[in-house]
């Protein structure tokens, strides 16, 4: 596969637009690839998205439901949450999925490293798949309302399927773990 390693956009100017403790927006004046002259809006993200897929013995997976600001809906999704970004992300995933189901888990492994809007943002997604599960108490944030579901793997995919999960960390994780049990990597 070729690949285009230069940039082929020309910065003739930026300005930071916004800056908060979660993201910052940029505004590029720019010369596309074909030299004509446009902006450029960049959503860089302070933040590691960071998943986990909770996947007990019996093959049941765990859901969090929360209400979603920016999409005024309740949304379905595996444990999720960020983590800066000179953190290590395992670590970001222990804490969240503990916080946010009340889980700990023995055995870890990433399974999807994405870009989740990179025509906008530079915002990285990291799940891992958790095993081994033993149940604590949960700790969730202030900020969250959070209801948590125990449901065999395959109502999750039938979610995905029939678009009742939208979140894309949760679509992308829930594929790669169908495709690992298609080709017996589980």
């Amino acid at each position: 596969m070729e690949t285009v390693h230069h940039n082929p956009w020309t910065i003739l100017s930026s300005k930071v637009e916004y800056d908060n403790k979660w993201i910052q927006v940029t505004e590029h004046q720019v010369l596309n690839p074909n030299g004509g002259p446009g902006i450029y809006g960049v959503v860089h993200f302070k933040n590691l998205a960071i998943g986990v897929v909770a996947l007990d013995e019996e093959g049941h997976i765990y859901l969090v439901g929360q209400y979603r600001f920016p999409l005024e809906q309740f949304s379905w999704e595996i444990p999720e949450g960020g983590g800066p970004l000179d953190d290590d992300p395992l670590d970001t995933a222990k804490r969240e999925l503990l916080e946010e189901t009340g889980l700990v888990a023995r055995h870890w492994k990433p399974i999807v490293q994405m870009h989740l809007s990179n025509s906008v943002s530079d915002e990285v997604g990291i799940v891992y798949l958790a095993r081994g599960l033993e149940q604590q108490a949960a700790e969730p944030e202030e900020t969250e309302e959070l209801t948590v579901q125990k449901i065999p793997f395959e109502e999750a995919y039938r979610l995905v399927k029939t678009y009742q999960i939208t979140d894309s960390l949760s679509i992308a994780a829930i594929q790669k773990i169908k495709l690992m049990m298609l080709e017996n990597e589980l």
